[in-house]
């Protein structure tokens, strides 16, 4: 029986959100999915366990309140990371639109499609994360610029980088997680979307053979706080004279603090408009 866990907090959005962050960067062994709901005054959120997990254990890993409501139930054994995600509804973000197998007949034959499955890896576009870069990435469409060389950053699932190989024709485009999985799942979405040249691999931030003394004109790096302080200083050094890097997986109040790295790396930052308690950069080398 595979067990959901439901864990609900009288409290605004950005408190889980923070939970999320801490929980995607230690890992909790068994646990294959989460989402948040928010639901005006509760904010929910729910994870998913292949098995019932230690109460205890997750309090303490997840860094949870004491007076946090924590409710379990057993559910049926499904697929619940394909079952939570199946109700989803089709985003648009600029020209491009991203959606699951099911939804093929309903997405706006006008733009450029993005299929992408929900799975394991993290960037099924339906995060204000995943949006928030292809929004970014569509304005600098929109302002004639056509990078060469592009680098998806810790990808996921590949939405971004397969986004950049189907509107820059001819780009060389390198994406790379730390997750064999998520590469497996990248690979897998590069063949079915038709832009099987991208090349994906496994690797720690910067540190690869591919990326050794390498520039690109474009970097994504949707990935969290922590990591981006971390890289600034060679993502900086990665990036062409005026190539930009698009940064998310931040909330706003780790805002600053990520924009401070990237402006001390030398790179000057701009600030989008928050989605759903996060926020997205566009940082240019001069």
């Amino acid at each position: 029986m595979t067990t959901l866990w439901r864990l609900s907090a009288h409290s605004d959005f950005a408190q889980l959100a923070n939970i999320v962050e801490h929980l995607d960067a230690i890992g909790i062994e068994g646990m294959t999915s989460w989402s948040i709901f928010d639901e005006g005054e509760v904010a929910r959120l729910d994870l998913i366990f292949e098995a019932e997990p230690d109460l205890a254990m997750v309090r303490r890993m997840a860094g949870l309140p004491d007076s946090m409501e924590i409710e379990s139930a057993a559910m049926p054994d499904e697929d619940w990371v394909k079952l939570s995600l199946a109700g989803l509804k089709i985003v648009e973000a600029g020209r491009f639109v991203l959606f699951g197998e099911h939804q093929r007949d309903e997405a706006p034959s006008d733009k450029t499609h993005l299929e992408i499955e929900a799975g394991p890896a993290f960037g099924t576009g339906h995060h204000g994360t995943t949006r928030g870069c292809l929004l970014a990435f569509d304005e600098i469409l929109d302002a004639g610029e056509t990078p060469a060389t592009v680098f998806d950053l810790g990808c996921g699932t590949a939405a971004l980088a397969i986004a950049a190989a189907k509107t820059l024709p001819g780009a060389e485009i390198l994406a790379s997680d730390i997750d064999p999985e998520a590469v497996e799942e990248s690979q897998a979405n590069c063949t079915k979307n038709g832009t099987p040249g991208i090349d994906c691999f496994v690797a720690e931030g910067l540190d690869h053979a591919k990326l050794a003394g390498r520039e690109f004109e474009l970097i994504f790096a949707n990935i969290l706080a922590g990591p981006l302080v971390e890289l600034a200083p060679g993502i900086a050094r990665s990036l062409t004279p005026g190539g930009k890097v698009i940064l998310s997986g931040l909330l706003t109040e780790q805002e600053e603090w990520v924009r401070t790295a990237y402006e001390t790396a030398g790179l000057k930052v701009t600030r989008r408009e928050p989605i759903e308690g996060w926020e997205t950069l566009v940082a240019q080398r001069g």
